[in-house]
């Protein structure tokens, strides 16, 4: 990364941060800061710590800068929040629990690392690593393992037995088997005993439940990262050794005002439960405040970034410094505009590097710039460094581009050229999909029970069970009928409507109505699946045309769409180019919503057909859908 990184060394007070940035504890300040070259800067300034930690004022934030760094170092971490709001029970299943426990668990291995978090991602109370560490079970082959002993010991750490295994943090067991999906790990492992011991440990698919690969080892980490009721807790920033770590701070006076507002909101959060009638335990939740974190910031060595010459109060200052750096101005895909821009760069002994998401079109745009006597060239080597006048191009990752005019040395992003047209689509939301948080439910909202069918969901209640107070969900049915689910079991009801949608016909607990609705579906199932299963047999029996692998047309033409594919899209593109390159009779179906990718897949297997000299049929339903089609089809060509 020489290319980026070797400029800050010619900058009048880099060598001396870099020699006073870990002389104790507080703060060195970095004003004129912007955006993306903030990651810039702290990666430079990164070597020589084994943990880094990067503050930022919001999840949005994080996100970026969680990115941006990635391409510079892979071994960062991305450590999301906790909702603090929501904190008994885990409403997003077991996934954001997943996230921050495999950075706990790289942080208490001692990995080099550096971590992108939220200011309010430190606010919440966690178990001390020694605590998560020593609860940590080890399964070896060729050791023991009492089997009713290990199913206490999975239930303590918060995994779920179940019939047969979904996902993580559940557990399974059959007679002398014992399934369990480890919360960090990628597959589920099944442990075969003889007696009490260990026969087999190997990995298997959930699906098909076939074994993968076998193992020697396997370590299982609790699913419940904060303390229970007696149990002393930590800040996330307790987890990190002050001697061994440096902390970046994106803006402290935005990290202040994020800390106090999550504060503030906690706060009257904790009012309204307790003038509902909820009683709050000792211990049953701690939130750290603005101040707490504040002073433990002031026992690390830190850099703050800052754009202007703002004081954060209560932070603990060492040194300032101040830079020379700002933003590229967007192009608006104006290629005229670019080249006029990088002509003056040129003149003036600029060092530019140009960074695109795909390297055939950092290659492509090297080519470019040549037919404008630009001195441009493509480099896969990051580590060599472009002299005054002279333009490379690259593979990389950066939101915006920067400038540090002083050195004469500038980063252009395609974003800057194009502006945001490589963007992830949001996953628009639909009814009847699993629920994974309670901010989706209000109450009236009509839900579906798997085993009891349609009710209302009312809201959540305090019931007391054998002395034990949970919270649990209140969904009301037809004839007065009313279900208690506890909080844990999200995962069990679908949204069917919102309270404002037509009125549908509720369920009634205990009647049959659900079950002959569930019969007569099953049998419908069945019926179609038979046909199916006739239809294929004959299908199987003949062979159909075989396509050649991608082109160079084909890649470059892939290169032109202004989206970046979902992981679903790269899924179904490579399903249907395996399809096409197959000698089976192509049969497949692509489903999706409206705005999900589904043209850009079919155009991508027209451009595979048409180059084979084979015609293409696009059928759609309407006249104004086949004009909306046939014009991205002319704009594609």
């Amino acid at each position: 990364m020489q290319a980026l990184i070797h400029p800050l060394t010619e900058l009048a007070d880099y060598e001396e941060i870099v020699k006073n940035k870990r002389k104790g504890p507080g703060a060195i300040r970095i004003l004129g800061c912007v955006n993306s070259q903030k990651t810039h800067m702290m990666y430079g300034l990164s070597d020589g710590c084994r943990h880094k930690v990067i503050i930022c004022s919001s999840e949005s934030k994080a996100k970026q800068i969680y990115e941006e760094y990635r391409f510079l170092d892979r071994s960062v971490y991305l450590y999301p929040a906790k909702d603090l709001l929501f904190y008994q029970a885990d409403l997003r299943s077991k996934e954001l629990v997943r996230e921050r426990m495999e950075v706990l668990e790289a942080v208490i291995e001692g990995r080099p690392l550096t971590v992108v978090a939220s200011f309010d991602a430190l606010m919440d109370s966690l178990l001390p690593k020694e605590i998560i560490a020593g609860r940590t079970i080890r399964v070896s082959y060729d050791g023991t393992l009492e089997l009713s002993a290990m199913e206490k010991a999975l239930a303590d750490l918060g995994y779920e037995r179940v019939v047969q295994i979904e996902g993580p943090g559940q557990f399974a067991v059959r007679g002398g088997i014992l399934d369990v999906f480890p919360l960090t790990e990628e597959l589920p492992v099944r442990i075969e005993l003889w007696g009490d011991e260990v026969d087999s440990i190997r990995t298997f698919d959930v699906e098909s439940q076939r074994s993968i690969e076998n193992l020697t080892e396997v370590s299982i980490s609790p699913s419940i990262e904060f303390p229970g009721e007696g149990e002393q807790g930590v800040s996330f920033l307790d987890y990190f050794p002050a001697d061994e770590t440096l902390l970046f701070l994106d803006e402290p006076v935005r990290l202040m005002e994020k800390g106090q507002g999550v504060e503030e909101e906690f706060i009257e959060a904790q009012k309204k439960r307790v003038e509902s009638g909820y009683e709050l335990k000792d211990g049953e939740v701690r939130l750290y405040g603005t101040e707490e974190i504040l002073n433990r910031i002031n026992t690390y060595s830190s850099i703050g970034f800052y754009a202007l010459d703002m004081r954060c109060k209560g932070l603990l200052i060492r040194e300032s410094y101040h830079i020379q750096a700002k933003s590229v101005n967007p192009y608006n895909s104006s290629f005229e505009l670019l080249i006029q821009d990088l002509k003056r760069l040129k003149r003036n002994g600029y060092r530019v590097v140009l960074l695109s998401g795909s390297r055939t079109r950092a290659k492509r745009l090297a080519e470019d710039l040549r037919d404008y006597n630009l001195s441009s060239y493509y480099s896969d080597d990051l580590d060599r460094l472009a002299e005054p006048g002279e333009i490379m191009t690259a593979y990389g990752h950066v939101a915006e581009g920067y400038e540090y005019p002083m050195l004469k040395f500038t980063v252009i992003s395609e974003t800057d050229i194009f502006g945001k047209v490589k963007k992830k689509k949001k996953r628009k939301t639909y009814e009847g999909r699993k629920i994974q948080s309670f901010s989706e439910l209000k109450p009236g909202d009509y839900v579906v029970h798997e085993n009891h069918g349609l009710g209302i969901y009312q809201g959540i209640e305090k019931i007391e069970v054998d002395k034990i107070t949970k919270d649990y969900m209140k969904i009301s049915y037809a004839q007065g009928g009313n279900l208690y689910i506890p909080a844990t079991q999200l995962d069990l009801i679908q949204k069917y409507a919102s309270a404002d949608a037509k009125k549908p016909k509720l369920n009634r607990l205990g009647g049959q109505d659900w079950t002959r609705t569930k019969t007569r579906v099953k049998g419908a199932v069945r019926e179609i699946a038979r046909d199916l299963v006739e239809l294929y047999a004959a299908r199987q029996e003949q062979e159909g045309y075989e396509y050649g692998e991608d082109t160079v047309w084909q890649k470059e033409f892939e290169e032109m769409f202004p989206f970046e594919e979902t992981e679903d899209q790269l899924l179904a593109i490579d399903a249907v180019k395996r399809d096409m390159q197959s000698k089976k009779i192509m049969d497949r179906l692509i489903c999706g919503d409206v705005g999900y990718g589904k043209t850009e897949i079919a155009i991508r297997a027209a451009f595979k057909a048409v180059q084979e000299d084979k015609q293409v049929v696009y059928l759609v339903p309407t006249t104004i859908l086949a004009q909306q089609h046939y014009n991205t089809l002319i704009w594609g060509s």
